[in-house]
Parts: structure tokens; sequence; C-alpha cells
């Protein structure tokens, strides 16, 4: 049954052709804009210019610094280490845990190909497996027929709102004798049974590019609660500097063959600005707040969605204890549509809302963006290497169904608003469930 609060965008006569079809949609951007994205305000115009006047623009700074300490306070990890961008995050986990030639690396097949791309980066073997469809995060399972004697690692992604199945993934990871990297570049402040996103794992790995919810424009970050991992990760995103302030004081190698008494390791310049880790130290402080109205909203707009014919909320695992929304994400059944493909339904919610509309990421077998092949002198270690890092030898029929048929994706900025703008996205998704046929063979 329609809510009523939804039912009262329905009720007039302008309000029956869809917006795509010239009718009148159900938000008008110009006199009622969406919240904006990115946030910023006085704190970050005071940071930034204190910076500048400071003279010290980067390499550990005491902006860096701060942030370093509250983001590991945030997370609740002994450390954070800020690095260029959430993609070099993910290449330095892996070098700090030893990870390269010969080793195969677990990935969800639906995700940003730098989650892929970083292994090979490090010579290893990136090892593609299905998603759950109610959460679109790493099937367990998938995980556990993946598993020969050269894994190493598990990189599980918490994608979009989802949260993948961490008491899951680390008990498979025990039983196997396997490190986990969480790509955490969607769930800045999630938690897991009272556990932040970035904790649970042996590193943590975030994005502070533009479209996250903690942005500086571009940055990342790792955590860990191993001192010996935070030194090698620090020194890996330093020029391999040994860390000023030792961290592991044992002087136990511990993973991998690292340390002499000249620099620490091979590595190049991965830092961030003191610029931006001055706007990172301000928006760190309206995450939670933030986090706190995106979950509300959330929850109030599936409780609506979920009553319209052909949609399907995410679920949410009763022990993610706190949400922490990407995009909102929603599942379509053109069958409940009238047979309406979900492109012309993703173009029709956007022409009602003003919003961009978008698929889920393509799967990665079959992404445009990952195309290892294309590099040839990087890449090409040997024949038997070039062959198993070709992403086309992989089946992902769950991640290929979510992309083509399934998958609708709003920014998280949709969920910044009020209950009435939850109101209007329920109402354009039922304007176009009760006039779909005006779509049909167009």
């Amino acid at each position: 049954m329609m809510n009523k609060v939804v039912s009262q965008y329905l009720k007039t006569d302008n309000m029956k052709k869809l917006a795509i079809q010239g009718g009148r949609p159900i938000r008008n951007v110009k006199t009622n804009p969406w919240p904006q994205w990115p946030v910023w305000g006085k704190g970050e115009e005071k940071a930034l210019i204190d910076v500048l006047n400071s003279g010290v623009w980067s390499y550990n700074g005491p902006k860096e610094t701060e942030f370093n300490k509250e983001f590991a306070k945030f997370t609740g990890t002994a450390y954070s280490i800020c690095t260029v961008n959430g993609t070099v995050t993910l290449q330095i986990a892996l070098e700090a845990l030893g990870i390269g030639i010969g080793d195969e690396v677990i990935i969800p097949g639906l995700t940003w190909q730098a989650t892929a791309a970083t292994v090979i980066d490090v010579n290893a073997t990136p090892i593609l497996v299905d998603v759950l469809d109610d959460t679109w995060c790493i099937d367990p399972e998938a995980i556990k027929r993946a598993i020969t004697p050269n894994t190493k690692a598990i990189i599980p992604v918490h994608l979009y709102g989802g949260f993948a199945d961490m008491d899951a993934i680390m008990e498979i990871a025990k039983a196997h004798n396997l490190y986990v990297i969480e790509d955490c570049a969607h769930k800045h402040g999630g938690e897991w049974k009272g556990k932040k996103a970035g904790s649970i794992g042996h590193i943590g790995s975030f994005s502070f590019q533009l479209s996250k919810h903690l942005t500086a424009g571009e940055g990342g970050a790792v955590t860990t609660d191993d001192p010996i991992l935070a030194e090698r990760l620090d020194a890996l995103r330093n020029c391999g500097r040994r860390p000023e302030s030792t961290m592991a004081q044992s002087g136990d190698k511990g993973i991998g063959d690292y340390g002499d008494d000249g620099n620490f390791i091979q590595s190049g310049n991965l830092r961030i600005t003191e610029f931006q880790a001055a706007i990172l130290v301000e928006g760190l402080k309206r995450l939670p707040q933030q986090n706190a109205l995106r979950d509300a909203n959330g929850a109030y707009l599936n409780g609506l969605i979920k009553e319209i014919p052909g949609i399907t909320p995410l679920r949410r695992d009763p022990r993610e204890t706190q949400k922490a929304y990407f995009n909102f994400a929603f599942r379509y059944d053109r069958d409940q549509f009238k047979d309406l493909p979900v492109s012309r339904f993703r173009s029709a919610l956007e022409a009602e809302l003003g919003i961009v509309v978008d698929a889920c990421y393509e799967p990665l077998n079959n992404c445009s963006l990952y195309v290892p092949h294309t590099k040839p002198a990087r890449h090409k270690l040997s024949e038997a290497y070039w062959d198993a890092i070709d992403p086309k030898r992989f089946s992902l029929p769950v991640c290929e169904r979510l992309f083509a048929d399934e998958s609708v994706c709003l920014h998280h900025k949709v969920l910044m608003g009020s209950q009435a703008d939850m109101d209007m996205m329920a109402a354009a998704i039922q304007k176009i469930y009760d006039n779909a046929e005006e779509l049909l063979d167009q």
C-alpha cells in the first residue's frame, strides 16, 4: 500500500506524466537543490590559511600528525598513516605483508578496479569471486572455494551501504593462515559488532577521494594495530625511510624480509600534503553526525521503497551496529515494472529527481577500466602469469546480473537532506512504477 505522504506528490494531474516524457518532475532542483557535496565551512578556511602561513606544507607536519592521531582514535586502531590516495593504500598494504610473485589474493568481482589493479602492481594474482546479491559484498562461500596453496590474503570490500561478513571472513582467514585487508573506501565510520571498519582485519584501507564521505579531494589512509606493519606502511609511503619515531621496538622483522642499517625499504614519495590533512581534520569532526543523518534517512527511505513492488533494499546485517552509506543503492526487478529495462528506469528516475542515477560498478571480469593485458611491458612476467591475470577467465554471474539488470545507485548526498526529501525519492520511484508502460518500446 502506498505511503500517504508519498501519495500526496502524485495526486495532481500534472504529476501523472513522467518527467522523461516531458511531464513535471517530482523535484525541481533549480528551486530545491540537493544538499551540496563536499561540505566545508569556516573551520576548513581557517585551517588552510594556517597551513599556508606556517610554511609547512607537507612531510609529517602538525596537521598530518593530528589527523593520524584522531583517525586512529576514530577507527579504534593503534595506528593511522596518511597516503596520497586510496589506491596506494592497498598497494602498500600488500607490500607491507610481503605479498608478491606466486601469491594469490581473493577479492570480490564487484568493486572499483583499483582493488584488483594493486594486486597485479605487486606482481601477485587477483582471484575474482562472486558477491552476495542482497548486500553486494564478497560471498564467504565463494572465498572458501577459491582458496589454494598459493592464497595469501583476502580483500573484502564494504561496498556502498553494505558490510562484508567479517565474522565469516576472519574465521576463514584464521583457518587458512591468511591476511585480511579491509577495503573501507566506502565505509568510514561503519561498525561491525561495535568494531569500526578498518579495525577488524590486519590492515584497513581508506580513500579520501572527492566522492567519499570523508574527503580532501584526494588522499587515503591505512590503519592497523600491528606496530611492525605500521612501521613498514609508514616507510613505504615516505620514500622507504625508517619512521622518525620507531613504532616497532623489538627489531623483529616478522613479515617479509625487510630492514637493514640503511634505508628501511625501497619505495617512493606517497605522502599527503598538510592542506589535505587540514581539511580532513575538520571533516572528521562532522563525520559522525553526517553518518547518523544518512543512517536515519536511509532507514526511513528503505522503509518506504520496500513497499513498492519490484524494489528491494540492500539487506542490513543485524551485526552491523553502525551504518555508513557511500551511495544509496537498491535492487530493481523489471518484471514488476512491466518489463521496463533497468537502464530506462534509471534514466526516468534521473529526470524525476534531477540527480545522476548509476548502475553499480562494472564486474571486474568485463570492466573497461580493469584491463591488465594493455600493459605487457609491465605485467607479462611469464605466459603463465599473463594467463592468470586475465580477468575474463572468471565467472561472476551475480556481479553480472546486478550490473546489467538490477542495480540502482545514487550519491550519498541525497541522504543528507530532510525526511521530506526521502518522501520525494520514494514518490519518484512510485511514479515510474505507476506509469512504466509510457517507457516501453522506446
